[in-house]
Parts: structure tokens; sequence; C-alpha cells
């Protein structure tokens, strides 16, 4: 079955253009409004059964006032990173971290990702230097 991809719709065909952008669908719509009315009844309403005891109120109370961290903050110490062997070199204290438990395996890899985009950061700036550098070469022989 061969079908357009894409835009299937020629220029000027207003029945293909789907709801406008910022517009709300009906069910968002219809809680903001009922929400809009009670919400300050509901929600002191959730606060006096939370003050209660009722603990699923508490847990609501607690979710939306203190929402869970996803990640802790981790101190460790790498070496400064200025060149790819640098960045080999901190690999080697990532590993050794791990492998000693001062850090996660899933932490080890989140700060391995870190690294590696400051690897291909280096790289990208020493692959435009040497550019740089061939071109100001031809332009130097041109002359």
């Amino acid at each position: 079955m061969s079908t357009a991809r894409g835009r299937p719709f020629e220029p000027g065909n207003r029945l293909g253009r789907g709801r406008p952008p910022g517009s709300r669908n009906k069910a968002n719509a219809a809680f903001d409004e009922v929400l809009g009315k009670n919400g300050r009844a509901i929600l002191t309403k959730l606060v006096v059964q939370a003050i209660q005891g009722d603990s699923t109120a508490m847990r609501l109370c607690v979710e939306r006032l203190l929402p869970a961290r996803r990640q802790a903050p981790v101190k460790f110490k790498l070496p400064r990173i200025a060149t790819a062997e640098d960045v080999s070199n901190a690999v080697e204290h990532l590993l050794q971290a791990v492998a000693r438990g001062q850090l996660t395996p899933l932490e080890g890899q989140t700060i391995g990702a870190v690294l590696d985009v400051r690897r291909r950061a280096i790289e990208t700036q020493e692959i435009e230097r040497r550019l740089r550098t061939l071109e100001l070469n031809r332009e130097e022989k041109a002359l």
C-alpha cells in the first residue's frame, strides 16, 4: 500500500489541519473548569484530612510539597581534563572509584557518559584547529 507521507494535503486545505497549536483537549478543559471552581475547597479538605492522619492524604501532600529526588549529587575527584589522554586517565580514576565502592556502577556509567561528551568536545576542538591550520597553509601556498 503506497500512501503519501509527510504532507498528504494540498496547500490551502483547511480540513486536514488538525487541532490548532496551543488548544486544549476537551477532557483537560473540563478538568480545569471543575478545578477552577472547587480547587481551593478540595485542597483545604486534603490538608485537613492529612492533619487528621489520613495516610493517603499525607502522601499526596508530601509528594506535591517535596517531590522525590531523582538522583543524589555525587562527589568524586577527577583530574583536570584538557586532552583526550586526560579523558583516558579520568576513566581509569572512575573505574578505580567504582571498584573501591566509592561510586555505584550506575553512577560510574553516568559519569562515564559525561566524560565521553567531554572527549568528543575535545576531539571536535582538535579537528577544528587542524582544519584551520590546513586552510591557512593552503591560502599561503595559493598566494
